[in-house]
């Protein structure tokens, strides 16, 4: 059994290593929230895995276990969603490409610990595409700028929930976006963390053309299903 996200327009839909790709658009964080946990409570031992890529409105939200208080500056304008994902405090907003991963992890064999290292990496090929280099730092899941003046500025964020064998919520790159909000935040619980994106670095790209890179190394870096 599956569901779909809660919109009323149709979904531009690709498959890729058994993988159904679908470009959302622009969708309010809430309502994706909402139609992922739907999906993973209701999916089946036969129920493909999905891939969503979207992009939110201004919008903090912060994991299970997260501290209200690494939201610095409360900006009215920018609502705060609690969910049920790791780590502490992120934004999303446009021009950041947002991978929501509803995979099956048992069925591809993969350990959490694997699949967020695999994660990474299609972020780590996708910014080598464009001759950006990135980097893991330990303990600190998601994806660093590796050189010149933007060097250990975080470009992408990870955060996912494992229910019953199968993940939901992602991984968000920065594309081209109004980076102000971040400074309001300690982002994923870091003090003094410098948040950047793709064109600081120098890199004008079409947040479609980055989805598309990103959506195809993710699921090109993900085990074939082997049940």
């Amino acid at each position: 059994m599956t569901t779909t996200l809660p919109v009323s327009l149709d979904l531009a839909v690709q498959i890729s290593n058994g993988i159904a790709v679908k470009w959302c658009g622009e969708r309010d964080y809430a309502a994706c929230f909402d139609a992922m946990r739907v999906f993973t409570d209701t999916r089946a031992a036969d129920t493909a895995d999905e891939l969503w890529l979207v992009s939110h409105p201004p919008v903090y939200t912060l994991g299970l276990a997260g501290d209200p208080g690494h939201l610095l500056r409360r900006d009215a304008a920018i609502p705060l969603v609690k969910t049920d994902r790791g780590g502490q405090i992120t934004y999303h907003g446009p021009g950041q490409v947002v991978a929501y991963l509803l995979i099956d992890l048992r069925r591809r064999g993969l350990m959490v610990k694997e699949y967020v290292r695999r994660i990474e990496q299609a972020v780590i090929d996708t910014l080598a595409a464009y001759n950006l280099a990135g980097e893991r730092h330990p303990g600190a899941p998601g994806i660093y700028l590796v050189d010149g003046t933007l060097a250990g500025a975080k470009i992408a964020a990870l955060g996912l929930k494992i229910r019953q064998g199968c993940s939901y919520h992602g991984v968000s790159l920065n594309v081209g976006m109004d980076l102000r909000p971040f400074d309001d935040i300690n982002p994923c619980g870091y003090a003094g963390l410098k948040t950047t994106d793709m064109a600081s670095a120098g890199v004008q790209a079409e947040w479609r053309e980055v989805a598309a890179r990103l959506a195809d190394r993710l699921a090109a870096n993900l085990p074939e299903r082997n049940l």
